[in-house]
């Protein structure tokens, strides 16, 4: 069974969605691929367990506690690639962040390839069902630009001001 619940922010509305007690889906409201791999019916609870805990991992996060992402339990709906990927974002440290071009080096490590396309990796990262727990909002490209996220520019750049990251050699390149 599916429950979800909407939690409230300074960045608009997010959706949580649990199944067996596990996170499968958070995703802010509007984004692109929203809820996209969550089928059936979702029952909307304000007292479900996992819903609660991670509606406080959240609080912890904007109050700048700098929650542990390994305190959540996933249930991630995609691919073995994506989900490799997925993984390399859980262990990107708070307020740091990493190129695309790095996410794919570890990615063909991981798999024993030669090489893996940052493209690749790039449609991946887009596709994170977990907003913000998979710190996708940490990948930025090659260039020192912010580009791509699901949820917006403009929330990458507040979640990256909020983990007290140095935009400003990013900025360049937005329009």
């Amino acid at each position: 069974m599916l429950y979800g619940s909407i939690y409230k922010c300074a960045l608009g509305n997010i959706f949580i969605v649990v199944k067996d007690n596990k996170l499968i889906g958070l995703f802010f409201e509007g984004q692109r691929y929203f809820m996209q791999n969550i089928d059936g019916e979702i029952n909307y609870s304000s007292d479900n367990f996992m819903i609660l805990k991670i509606k406080e991992w959240l609080d912890n996060y904007f109050e700048g506690k700098m929650p542990d992402v390994h305190e959540i339990e996933f249930d991630l709906i995609g691919s073995d690639f994506r989900k490799c990927v997925w993984e390399i974002l859980l262990e990107i440290p708070y307020g740091c962040v990493v190129t695309y071009k790095d996410v794919a080096k570890e990615v063909a490590s991981i798999l024993g390839l030669k090489s893996m396309s940052a493209q690749a990796v790039g449609g991946a990262i887009g596709h994170n069902p977990i907003s913000i727990i998979i710190p996708c909002h940490r990948v930025v490209g090659s260039g020192g630009s912010l580009t791509g996220y699901a949820g917006g520019i403009e929330r990458k750049l507040f979640l990256l001001n909020h983990e007290k990251v140095d935009v400003k050699n990013y900025m360049r390149n937005i329009c």
